[in-house]
């Protein structure tokens, strides 16, 4: 079950006919969106608190946190805005805790008794900006035009203990599985399974990769998305507190 399924079947009840969602993105089950953007075509004016009606019906993990009127929105590029098309950048954040935690255990992937080699950690983050093709760091690169991706920001946060970690990356667009691979790349180079040297090499060769597992989906938020002509700062959330000793 999707969340635009559960939404477009919330919005029939409310409409009593079909409406179509267009999300800002696709992402895999069982991740999060702390920011995340859909649009929706009214053709007749309604006067009713939508966002109300909406928090009302939704199930009690999707929130709607505003209602923005906004110019026509066609499902094809150059007509009208386009809550997919328009995005310039999107943002995620990846959370670990090194520790079992049974409250944080649907918000962040737990990894027990990681011993890491963090300054390689932080040294191959760095190629995430310098290089822009990640065909290596896809599943089924080979279902896409190419592979080109503008990372603009990737960092690597550690709490002072030790005992917490976040990645965060914002580029123009993202491949499939690709921030869960980059996480998973790391964890392999920090536990020494795979060299920094031997990571490079996968950009510099586009080498296709061959890791048979990406990171837990748990840790993963889609945390903020970026238009032209709409800036809107993230709502407080889970993501938002998960941050706080990772800054």
């Amino acid at each position: 079950m999707s969340v635009q399924e559960v939404l477009e079947k919330t919005l029939l009840r409310i409409f009593k006919k079909e409406v179509s969602v267009w999300g800002c993105g696709r992402t895999d089950s069982g991740v999060h969106a702390s920011q995340y953007m859909l649009h929706i075509n009214l053709y007749e004016d309604f006067d009713f608190d939508l966002k109300f009606r909406l928090n009302k019906n939704l199930p009690d993990d999707i929130a709607v946190h505003d209602v923005i009127p906004i110019e026509q929105c066609l499902p094809r590029r150059g007509a009208g805005r386009h809550a997919r098309f328009d995005a310039t950048s999107r943002t995620y954040d990846y959370f670990i805790n090194f520790y079992k935690d049974p409250f944080l255990r649907n918000n962040c992937s737990e990894y027990d008794n990681q011993e890491l080699d963090i300054p390689s950690m932080q040294k191959a983050v760095a190629l995430f900006t310098k290089y822009d093709d990640f065909k290596s760091i896809c599943r089924q690169a080979h279902l896409y035009n190419h592979t080109i991706c503008k990372v603009t920001n990737a960092q690597l946060f550690f709490s002072e203990d030790k005992k917490r970690m976040r990645f965060t990356i914002t580029a123009n667009r993202f491949l499939r599985g690709m921030v869960r691979l980059c996480v998973a790349f790391l964890l392999e180079i920090g536990r020494g399974d795979m060299s920094y040297e031997d990571f490079e090499e996968m950009f510099t060769n586009q080498v296709v990769s061959s890791l048979s597992h990406t990171a837990l989906p748990n840790g993963l938020y889609l945390s903020k998305v970026n238009y032209p002509y709409l800036d809107i700062p993230e709502f407080p959330s889970i993501c938002s507190s998960l941050r706080e000793g990772l800054e």
